[in-house]
């Protein structure tokens, strides 16, 4: 190797998190019928519950909550144009990556009960692989609106958790929303945490409940992010900017 290409090599691996980087993709998996995750040739120093942004030079920069940080992978809906131009990815192609994000998940106890809706579970499998290492338990509520909208099921039970499954049209696991599932666990069986990533009105109801029983709760946020690093303030919310007071809140535990 030259002293130019040890220098470049050099100044690749001291490059902040701020400043996008190359990654090659290894493998795109589908997960459902709209859904893939994209594994990357590279590693971060990531926690549960953070976000990078990933980019296709000329056309758009998006966040994506982190599934897996060694290997790098984002479990990705096609839901736009520049989702959909992630889907069409194949191994060897390029993407470039800045991050990781946010404020993460903080574990607190050694009895976890994990709730993701929708695109919310990626994390929630990231969290609960983190828990299981180290010998706690996990009890995990993924909620989606019908059978084929379920994400990442197989993955959290390989991971160890206990594993809950709701509709909402009742076409898999018990009928209904997350909700329903988790309040007798809260009166019969109460967790020592509470986390949850996915749509605001389920974290909203999630708030409330933990709330109701004196619960500890950490919740993800979803918002839309330009930078990703609180200079444009599109993620305000409520005098926060998600992407660096959050996407983690915590809860009060009381009404």
């Amino acid at each position: 190797m030259t002293d130019l290409a040890r220098s470049e090599a050099r100044a690749f691996l001291e490059r902040p998190a701020g400043l996008p980087r190359p990654c090659r993709v290894v493998a795109a998996i589908p997960e459902n019928y709209r859904t893939r995750t994209i594994v990357l040739d590279t590693a971060l120093e990531a926690r549960p519950g953070q976000f990078c942004m990933l980019w296709l030079p000329g056309l758009d920069e998006k966040p994506f909550s982190v599934q897996s940080a060694a290997p790098a992978a984002f479990t990705i809906a096609a839901v736009g144009p520049f989702s959909r131009a992630v889907h069409r990815l194949a191994a060897g192609d390029r993407i470039w990556l800045r991050g990781p994000f946010g404020r993460p998940f903080r574990r607190t106890g050694r009895d976890h009960l994990l709730v993701g809706g929708g695109y919310g579970v990626a994390p929630m499998l990231f969290l609960a692989r983190e828990a299981r290492a180290r010998g706690e338990r996990v009890r995990a509520v993924v909620g989606a609106r019908e059978a084929r909208d379920l994400l990442l099921a197989d993955a959290l039970r390989e991971a160890g958790a206990e594993l809950w499954l709701t509709t909402e049209d009742g076409s898999a696991g018990l009928p209904g929303r997350v909700t329903d599932a988790i309040a007798p666990m809260l009166a019969e069986d109460p967790p020592d945490s509470l986390y949850a990533c996915g749509p605001h009105p389920m974290l909203a109801a999630l708030a409330r409940l933990a709330a109701a029983r004196g619960l500890p709760a950490q919740l993800s946020w979803e918002a839309y992010m330009r930078c990703g690093i609180g200079i444009c303030g599109s993620c305000e919310q409520e005098g926060m900017l998600l992407c660096t007071d959050g996407p983690v809140l915590d809860q009060p535990a009381s009404v």
